[in-house]
């Protein structure tokens, strides 16, 4: 799976921002991006959103038990890779029916935080029980919702191309192409919003920070980011009771 934002959609983190390739070459912006991942996916989907954002989708040389799935309902648009395991409860808890997929319960979790809150984000994506990557755009307000697990079951990549583009995606090798070094695993128990950006929902109170990641040989070949435990902070998220919008944090 492939998603790219433009810079208006999402601010990247800081240790993602490059100024250029470092060959000097240009990535070719998300066209390039969707063209190269049509090519090398057998069965390839893409949709452009407008100049917001894309997407790129297919099931080839997939995990039987880590599927990839797509969906969309209204104005989200909710890439999804792996298993969540206490489904019947996550339809109960958002009114569900019984052919309810898990791409489907993270949209409506999304909706969920979005129109009927508040609540706080990370307890929303906490209560996901399995292994489990995804990326969800709101085409409605060009906001976007990315996590991961807390055991990082799910591989998942993201980083920046010379027109400071975010790029995400499962497939390193597409990530490196267009970011060069500018890129990074997605941290594990983590999740990133337009407006909040990252965020740790094992460890709200903690920052999430950039370090450099190194090589076997010593080198620093990019970045990589960590939940410092010792350094706590507001986390800004509206609890149940207050009459904020948890969009604007």
């Amino acid at each position: 799976m492939l998603a790219v934002f433009d810079r208006t959609v999402a601010k990247c983190p800081e240790g993602l921002r490059r100024p250029e390739v470092e060959d000097g070459t240009k990535g070719g912006g998300p066209a390039a991006l969707l063209d190269h991942f049509s090519s090398v996916h057998e069965g390839a989907v893409t949709v452009r959103l407008g100049s917001a954002a894309s997407m790129g989708f297919s099931s080839d040389k997939q995990n039987p038990f880590s599927p990839r799935l797509f969906a969309s309902v209204d104005d989200m648009f909710c890439m999804f890779q792996g298993a969540l395991t206490n489904i019947p409860l996550l339809k109960q808890l958002y009114g569900l029916g019984k052919t309810a997929t898990d791409d489907i319960i993270i949209i409506e979790a999304y909706r969920t935080l979005r129109d009927r809150g508040p609540y706080p984000v990370d307890k929303v994506v906490r209560d996901l029980n399995g292994k489990f990557a995804f990326v969800l755009f709101d085409s409605s307000s060009n906001s976007i919702f990315i996590a991961a697990d807390a055991d990082g079951a799910v591989p998942l990549f993201w980083g920046t191309d010379s027109e400071d583009h975010l790029i995400v995606s499962d497939d390193v090798e597409t990530v490196k192409k267009h970011c060069g070094k500018h890129y990074a695993p997605f941290p594990k128990g983590c999740f990133f919003t337009s407006s909040g950006g990252l965020q740790s929902f094992e460890h709200p109170l903690s920052e999430v920070k950039a370090v450099p990641r190194v090589d076997s040989n010593g080198e620093v070949c990019g970045t990589m980011f960590i939940v410092d435990t010792k350094v706590k902070k507001e986390t800004g998220m509206p609890r149940v009771g207050s009459g904020a919008d948890w969009t604007k944090f």
